[in-house]
């Protein structure tokens, strides 16, 4: 049985870890190198990270911060913001990186995931969405994608950009509900469910957990092959371990932790 990943999400900006609520009012969360090196010290499978504010300000990733985090952390590592051309992926994977995530650049020019995926393989092109639910009168629910750190809502489908993004070669779908984003009021299944329908490739669950029960939820319910989250492990108030004992008992094949879970 495929095992289920537990993944830390770094959101950098000015060197510093932070967190909000749907990507506003940010707060300090501590130093990205030393987060990174506790979360694989607690049986973190992959970390991610993102240099939020690369794109709105317009320069690319902080490559030296790259650097120091992969010296540290031996688990896979995905970074992302800043991104816009081949040559600027590949500085990232010889900073380290293990995977890169494209978004903002990738919904300007679509080619880039092909070309970066024709160069690199798709297994290192994430694509991550950042997607908010617009009201419908009447019928199916519709999310846009919105970009440069959740500021610019495009014209976008989200599911039309999801099925786009894998035919173009994106290995692996990094989902954001915008509209969870940091509330606690759990990863919106429905959104995910709606994509993981549609596509063959992983997808990674972001948005709004508050405790092991939704990282069960986002996979059972929604399909999600892998689950991120933020403020609950830099806040302490869930451990990786407690998810992943969580995520075990309700029948769910995790990987172990030091001295702890298996499954």
């Amino acid at each position: 049985m495929l095992s289920r990943r537990v993944i830390p999400c770094l959101d950098v900006a000015a060197g510093r870890v932070v967190k909000g609520t749907r990507f506003v009012d940010l707060l300090d969360a501590g130093d990205p190198v030393e987060l990174a090196a506790r979360y694989a010290a607690e049986g973190a499978d992959e970390i991610v990270y993102l240099d939020i504010s690369a794109a709105p300000e317009g320069r690319g990733t902080l490559l030296e911060l790259v650097e120091r985090t992969a010296r540290t952390v031996f688990i896979p590592l995905t970074v992302g913001g800043g991104v816009r051309a081949v040559h600027e992926m590949r500085e990232v994977l010889r900073a380290g990186a293990d995977k890169v995530s494209l978004n903002s650049a990738a919904v300007a020019d679509p080619t880039l995931v092909s070309r970066c995926a024709a160069r690199f393989g798709r297994q290192a092109v994430v694509v991550a969405i950042d997607a908010a639910r617009e009201p419908q009168d009447g019928g199916p629910p519709r999310w846009i994608a919105y970009v440069r750190g959740g500021r610019e809502r495009t014209d976008l489908d989200v599911l039309a950009w999801a099925e786009r993004a894998v035919e173009l070669g994106a290995g692996e779908l990094l989902v954001t509900s915008i509209d969870r984003d940091g509330t606690g009021l759990g990863f919106d299944t429905e959104l995910l469910r709606a994509i993981t329908e549609r596509v063959s490739v992983p997808v990674i669950a972001s948005g709004g957990a508050a405790g092991p029960a939704d990282f069960v939820a986002a996979i059972r319910d929604g399909g999600a092959d892998a689950v991120l989250a933020a403020s609950i492990f830099h806040r302490r108030i869930h451990s990786i371990a407690e998810v992943k004992a969580v995520m075990a008992g309700a029948g769910l094949s995790v990987r172990p932790t030091p001295g702890g879970v298996a499954a």
